[in-house]
């Protein structure tokens, strides 16, 4: 993992940390998302941030890991470990005008259109035994199909 970053609320900007601690069911504390059980936690890969000239927090994700291109196309339930953390990857993170809009893109409609397919996985903390650092190896582990 290359970044962690959290938002204390919706229009604040995101604020880098070295470690945090996940909440079961839900986000990373210090988060506005904590609470929420579906959409709590958004990783990205630093891949996207690259083509697209950003920093790691820029499309608001709390988590961006490296060498995970395909995050975006994990298979719901599928886990992602990471320090004392897991994460249970409930789906893709619909790309929206909103983020064009909060970095000042000029024309937000293509940059939404540039982040589909790519824009992460909306995730739910599911394990919390110990904070997760900068640094952590990232393991995916996919469910096994019936």
């Amino acid at each position: 993992m290359v970044a962690l970053q959290v938002r204390t609320d919706r229009q604040a900007p995101p604020i880098a940390l070295e470690s945090a601690q996940g909440r079961l069911d839900g986000g990373m504390e210090g988060d506005f998302h904590v609470a929420k059980t579906t959409r709590a936690v958004l990783v990205v890969d630093r891949s996207t941030l690259d083509d697209l000239g950003l920093a790691p927090g820029d499309l608001r994700e709390q988590v961006t890991v490296e060498g995970l291109r395909e995050v975006t196309s994990l298979a719901p339930g599928a886990l992602l470990r990471m320090g004392g953390i897991a994460l249970r990857v409930n789906g893709p993170c619909d790309p929206c005008t909103h983020i064009g809009e909060l970095l000042e893109v000029a024309d937000r409609e293509a940059f939404r259109v540039s982040l589909v397919g790519r824009r992460g996985a909306v995730c739910t903390v599911v394990q919390a035994t110990a904070p997760v650092r900068v640094g952590d190896e990232v393991e995916v582990v996919v469910p096994a199909v019936p």
